[in-house]
């Protein structure tokens, strides 16, 4: 849909990585050629490092894996998780872009309802390119769509917006559920297409899913850190969690917008529950104290950029969540070692360091 208010959607294909997290080949994109096929994609392959990886022909991608992660990174490395998707993560710190659009290797084209291809990619753009408005909130949902303004009563002090830092995408088929309404719900399927974006407010954190979603890296890039999870941890499918309730507080304290609804995706295949559940099952319990501490949270004045406001949410991780379990010292400790391993990663230039090509990443195919 043309949009009147903002520009023409440029492609941003040489400012814009796809980061891919996979354990498998990836027949899928052959679905979404037409779409990514300009793009640059980073590939973090996880798992055995020995399995080969096949990616179709004709794309330009880098593949990382774990040897990778820990040959660039060196010991902090740790910081990565091994075994759960959460090592996408990886890509969005190696990357040199602007944008990330991140997606998961079960999903597919959906269709809208008249049955025409959704282009995603082309929809995150939109909504990352345009204004988000999280002091007010505009009840005809995204103000800046084409048919859309903003309604009666809305002050327009507020209508130039804030930048928009994170576009979440929803998915059609199989909705992204906890292992508890899998279990009680095993037929479900999401059929529901709405069209409409919207931002969330100021001071609402919300679920942030990983399979479908883009974010301005030079606004809130060090903010998206995956935590913890998998092999050798307590607690999986929590990562996208974590960095968004992460992400959503910094947001709300540097002025940014989080923005959710379009584009959806066809998410093709459901987990097993009970493998889930098994990961899960601390989270389900911890939510509920995660949830008040980063409704709580508060980051003082004199953090102004990404990376000290993520110091500080690591610093209040340890003092009121350590309590609740030894696992968030670990996790605080590793969103320091997070922080120190990005910004070694993407020093200004000029600036005297081993860069990530200087440590010699894999070799686009």
């Amino acid at each position: 849909m043309a949009d009147s208010k903002v520009a023409p959607t440029p492609l941003l294909k040489d400012e814009l990585d796809i980061v891919i997290p996979t354990i498998r080949n990836l027949e899928f994109l052959e679905q979404w050629r037409p779409y990514f096929q300009p793009y640059h994609l980073i590939i973090v392959q996880d798992g055995d490092p020995s399995k080969t990886i096949k990616v179709p022909e004709g794309f330009d991608y880098e593949l990382y894996n774990r040897n990778d992660i820990n040959r660039i990174l060196g010991p902090k490395a740790s910081c990565i998780s091994f075994k759960d998707s959460a090592c996408r993560c990886f890509g969005f710190m190696v990357s040199k872009k602007k944008y990330i659009f991140t997606i998961d290797d079960d999903c597919f084209v959906a269709k809208d309802p008249s049955g025409k291809e959704i282009n995603a990619l082309e929809q995150h753009v939109k909504n990352i390119l345009s204004p988000s408005t999280p002091f007010f909130f505009n009840t005809l949902y995204d103000p800046y769509r084409d048919g859309a303004d903003f309604v009666r009563g809305y002050p327009f002090s507020l209508r130039e917006g804030v930048p928009t830092a994170v576009s979440h995408g929803l998915w059609l088929n199989i909705p992204d559920y906890d292992a508890p309404t899998q279990l009680v719900k095993p037929l479900e399927r999401n059929t529901r297409y709405v069209d409409a974006v919207l931002t969330i407010p100021k001071g609402t954190l919300f679920p942030m899913c990983g399979m479908n979603l883009t974010f301005n890296r030079e606004l809130i890039g060090p903010a998206m850190y995956f935590g913890l999870m998998g092999d050798g941890q307590p607690i999986g499918r929590y990562d996208d969690m974590w960095a968004g309730w992460c992400t959503k507080v910094i947001c709300d304290h540097l002025g940014y917008g989080v923005k959710t609804g379009l584009p959806y995706i066809w998410h093709s295949k459901a987990s097993n529950p009970f493998v889930n559940l098994k990961k899960e099952y601390k989270g389900i319990y911890w939510q509920e104290e995660l949830i008040p501490f980063f409704q709580a949270v508060t980051l003082p004045k004199e953090c102004t950029t990404v990376p000290k406001c993520y110091i500080e949410l690591s610093k209040q991780v340890k003092a009121k969540l350590g309590k609740v379990d030894d696992y968030f010292n670990k996790l605080a400790d590793a969103m320091v070692t997070w922080i120190e391993a990005w910004e070694e990663l993407n020093l200004p230039a000029g600036k005297s360091a081993e860069s990530t090509t200087a440590n010699g990443p894999i070799p686009k195919k």
